[in-house]
């Protein structure tokens, strides 16, 4: 759905009301399957208005699991709604189309609860759920002979070349303590002012991600000018003195 949407809010001037009800989960699946799902009957009762709904007779056959009709087991047809105030709260019901078009179906006038008459078929439904809820996903199975077929994939992927590269790259490199490594590059950076990372690598022996992760925080990476794809430590960490600083510190 876009994010600029235009609501349809002519249920509002219609003034329709509506009920929200919350039925069974096995109800609202079989009512995907038909249009004519069933009958609603409302009635006085000792001065009291009683509501009960009925399943069609088409729908009261369970689906198995390999789509047939189970005559065997057959989901309640009778239900009686039990009706809530809607509480002072003020809700409202929207549908949308298929071209993303929201519309205003109605403001709820009626909250209700749909249950079923517990009865043996309830109960053969209810024993069946829980039935099914307890099956493990996943089922362990003894083989007659074991499997000599060795599947290998067709094609290397990308990151598998970027590990092997790496790998390759590294070695058998161990990461070393922070400062073991911290006092190797102070004191390589003594000698030299600009290093690329391969030098560096070279001498302190520790993996590339690692050294670029403790560069990160003492050095500047150069990227143009003279000195391009060149580390050099940053000025707060510098305890020596280019060439050039110690001219012009001879000819003060």
């Amino acid at each position: 759905m876009s994010d600029k949407t235009e609501v349809n809010l002519s249920g509002v001037k219609q003034s329709k009301g509506v009920w929200l009800v919350k039925v069974p989960k096995y109800l609202s699946q079989q009512w995907d399957k038909a249009t004519d799902v069933g009958k609603i009957t409302i009635g006085k009762k000792q001065g009291k208005t009683e509501v009960r709904f009925s399943l069609s007779a088409e729908l009261s056959a369970l689906q198995s699991a390999v789509g047939e009709k189970d005559g065997s087991l057959q989901v309640p047809r009778d239900h009686p709604f039990t009706m809530h105030t809607v509480g002072g709260q003020t809700m409202a019901v929207f549908s949308q189309s298929s071209t993303d078009e929201i519309s205003l179906e109605g403001m709820v006038v009626h909250r209700a609860e749909c249950r079923p008459v517990v009865n043996d078929n309830y109960m053969k439904l209810k024993k069946l759920q829980l039935k099914e809820s307890t099956k493990p996903q996943r089922l362990s199975q003894q083989l007659e002979r074991a499997i000599t077929t060795v599947f290998k994939p067709v094609a290397n992927h990308d990151f598998n070349l970027e590990y092997e590269k790496k790998k390759k790259s590294e070695g058998k490199m161990v990461r070393a303590e922070r400062q073991v490594v911290l006092d190797m590059l102070f004191s390589a950076f003594e000698k030299h002012q600009y290093y690329n990372i391969k030098d560096l690598v070279d001498i302190t022996r520790q993996p590339v991600t690692y050294l670029k992760e403790i560069m990160r925080e003492i050095g500047t990476y150069n990227s143009k000018g003279a000195h391009k794809s060149t580390w050099e430590l940053k000025p707060e960490y510098r305890h020596y003195q280019s060439a050039e600083e110690e001219e012009e510190t001879e000819a003060a």
